[in-house]
């Protein structure tokens, strides 16, 4: 495999994510304590967290994890030998693709995204883009996925809730692409890592793996769950040929999760409703304190409240580029964005004056106020140097 570009966004939290004093860029939800983690087990859970052994585990992950993984799904839709465990959804992006996809073989990508989501195709295979649209609300057009399609295209890869810009689409969108990839053979590779923070629950999208044996639907429990530490996502796919090939992919990388992951992950997924609500609300309590923040400043940015997950990606409207005003926004206030330049793609262009903000963590208001003194000292700047 050649070797992979800079990973832009790591490279950008590596200098910062640590240091900064305010982490707006967040897009994981409000994380919590193993003691709350484990309040919310059964005792059989419990009983296992407390005589557990330090030894390896199944390479497709602890049975009891993928048996409360499957309750996910419809009933009766997805089963245990139908999802496979990774350490963390990267491990899962990385295999999946190089399972997938070969020289002489094509790949379909939205535009913006999370960037290993082109980089490891790119890698492999000739990919083409196919940009959500900024002008329509982040539209997907699913007659552009069509025209990108070749003979030789093996799957298509999308992200829905989005990261960065919070869009969901609608689901008579998402099921006519599934019938769309369905009916060319193709595997539809959907990143639903944010599935369960849409602020209108009617939004909620049907998982892939639900719709079609050909897809693969791909979670984690960094994002809406908000445990990251964990280290622990996954892949659903009713195609066990598939499956058992990145059963064998996975040899080569971590063999198998932590055992200590793996139970606590199970307590997580099977305490799902309270932990992922408590995170919906948090994001509900974040929205109209951002909205009531950009909108005072109007002339610099605008505003567009997510439909889901955790991040938003609004426009900055401001002088200068939004790289530079992010640089000097971490340096001189502590506050830490992604800029635009994070998202730019290889693939065709994407919007240059964005830049992203999480909205899934307790009490951004100290991090908004170090923001807004910042802005405030340098209109004060501006106004004096004229």
């Amino acid at each position: 495999m050649p070797e992979l570009p800079e990973f832009r966004l790591e490279t950008y939290f590596s200098r910062w994510e640590f240091t900064a004093r305010f982490h707006m860029a967040a897009s994981d939800a409000q994380t919590m304590p193993v003691a709350d983690l484990l309040a919310l087990a059964d005792d059989a859970d419990r009983e296992a967290w407390e005589n557990l052994a330090l030894g390896y585990t199944e390479t497709r992950g602890d049975p009891g994890l993928r048996a409360a993984i499957a309750d996910t799904y419809d009933s009766g839709t997805v089963s245990p030998d139908d999802v496979l465990c990774f350490a963390g959804a990267e491990e899962a992006i990385y295999l999946a693709m190089q399972v997938l996809l070969g020289p002489d073989d094509h790949c379909v990508v939205t535009t913006p995204n999370y960037q290993s989501a082109e980089t490891v195709p790119l890698a492999l295979c000739e990919v083409t883009g196919v940009p959500l649209d900024p002008d329509d609300d982040w539209a997907l057009d699913v007659d552009r996925i069509k025209a990108a399609l070749r003979p030789h295209t093996r799957v298509v890869s999308v992200n829905f809730p989005h990261n960065p810009t919070g869009k969901v689409v609608d689901k008579t969108t998402f099921r006519r692409l599934v019938e769309l990839c369905d009916a060319r053979g193709i595997h539809l590779f959907s990143d639903e890592v944010y599935r369960g923070l849409e602020r209108d629950p009617a939004r909620t999208l049907p998982q892939a793996a639900d719709l079609s044996d050909r897809a693969l639907s791909l979670n984690v429990l960094s994002k809406s769950f908000g445990l990251p530490g964990l280290r622990v996502g996954w892949i659903a796919c009713r195609d066990r040929a598939l499956l058992s090939r990145l059963e064998r992919a996975k040899h080569y990388t971590s063999i198998c999760n932590a055992a200590p992951s793996e139970i606590l992950a199970r307590i997580a997924v099977k305490a799902r409703g309270p932990i992922q609500g408590r995170n919906r609300a948090i994001v509900a309590e974040n929205v109209p304190l951002l909205e009531a923040f950009f909108a005072e400043f109007p002339d610099l940015f605008a505003w567009r409240a997510p439909d889901g997950g955790c991040v938003a990606y609004p426009r900055y409207l401001g002088p200068g580029d939004v790289g530079t005003f992010c640089r000097d926004l971490v340096e001189e206030a502590g506050v830490l964005l992604l800029p635009a330049d994070i998202y730019r793609s290889e693939l065709g262009p994407t919007p240059r004056d964005r830049f992203r903000i999480g909205v899934g963590r307790r009490d951004p208001g100290p991090a908004l106020a170090a923001f807004a003194d910042w802005l405030h000292k340098r209109a004060k700047k501006s106004s004096a140097r004229r």
